[in-house]
């Protein structure tokens, strides 16, 4: 069943005309990031850290921000996501500028925010990061000590083992991280991506409220998947075990991003119709907000006054000339679900 809730007033919080924004993140303190991933040239920064009053400056700083071409120490390559846990900031940078293959290796980032100095990195290689991938989106388990990742290039999930560094890739061949052979119509227009149909697979992703299910979706698909993370954590599964207990939950909406808010709703992205949708816990869904300035809503983020945050960036867009358009962080309340 689809229902719509109530009508709720858009905010814009800042707006970057002809950079293209994916990711979002704000902290238990308020400070608001913000990603830029290298799709198009001369990007001027990959991080920055968002003012109250929407002006902004690359994160950690200009150097950070600065790539001459190459794979290079503490230089961001082609960000795609920005998570704030705790006192950190986790920049994930799937290191494919353009998307046209990995570069060096794809890395992950651990900043801290007290500092704002580097406190840790983690380099994978090409067995978990081969040269199609693209490592997307990321949530963090600290009690457990693990990191999960969609990559959306080939499909997969990557679990990151906090305590001994290492990574691993699972589901790289089950159904649920690949898309689906559909078209997406985004606008009134059929996406299409340098001429064929787009294939961007697991991408949107959320760890449930108690930790014990990770969700996933492919980008370019209409069906919500979960796993256990225990069966995730669980070395000892074959990949037949472990593509056992992933749980088919039926169909939505085409989303990108996805998160929990604390009640155990599940938002998710309705590329197709300027939409978010809130899925309840029984699994009925809702249309929490929907306009015309909701172009490709991509990455979710809730700050602890229970404002919802999220980006459009316009991927359907995104091979023309983007210098006149304006991406955008918008808020709304998270009122009367």
């Amino acid at each position: 069943m689809l229902t719509t809730m109530a009508t709720k007033e858009i905010i814009q919080v800042a707006s970057f005309k002809g950079i293209q924004v994916t990711g979002v993140t704000i902290t238990q303190t308020g400070r608001l990031f913000a990603n830029f991933p290298r799709w198009h040239e001369n990007l001027p920064f990959s991080v920055v850290e968002v003012s109250l009053n929407g002006e902004y400056k690359p994160y950690p700083d200009e150097a950070w921000n600065t790539w001459h071409g190459q794979p290079q120490e503490n230089t961001f390559t082609c960000v795609q996501s920005v998570v704030a846990h705790e006192n950190s900031l986790f920049v994930l940078d799937p290191a494919s500028p353009m998307m046209k293959g990995v570069v060096g290796n794809a890395m992950l980032y651990e900043f801290d925010l007290t500092t704002n100095a580097l406190k840790n990195k983690w380099v994978f290689d090409k067995n978990i990061a081969p040269e199609k991938s693209y490592l997307n989106d990321l949530r963090i388990d600290r009690e457990a000590g693990k990191i999960y990742i969609t990559e959306s290039g080939v499909g997969a999930i990557v679990v990151l083992d906090l305590n001994t560094g290492k990574p691993r890739r699972l589901l790289d061949k089950h159904a649920s991280t690949k898309s689906e052979d559909v078209w997406l119509t985004v606008e009134g227009k059929r996406w299409v991506k340098e001429g064929d149909k787009p294939q961007m697979h697991a991408d949107g992703i959320a760890l449930s409220r108690d930790k014990k299910y990770l969700y996933y979706h492919a980008l370019t698909g209409y069906t919500l998947y979960r796993v256990p993370t225990e069966a995730l954590n669980d070395e000892t599964l074959d990949d037949k075990a472990l593509a056992e207990q992933v749980e088919n939950l039926g169909k939505t909406t085409a989303p990108d991003g996805m998160i929990f808010d604390r009640l155990g709703n599940l938002y998710l992205g309705d590329l197709e119709n300027n939409a978010i949708m809130c899925r309840l816990p029984e699994g009925e869904l809702k249309t929490f907000v929907q306009g015309p300035q909701i172009k490709w809503p991509d990455t979710f983020t809730i700050d602890e006054q229970e404002n919802f945050y999220f980006t459009t960036s316009r991927i359907h867009e995104m091979e023309g000339d983007i210098s006149q358009l304006d991406f955008n962080i918008f808020k709304v309340p998270l009122t009367n679900i």
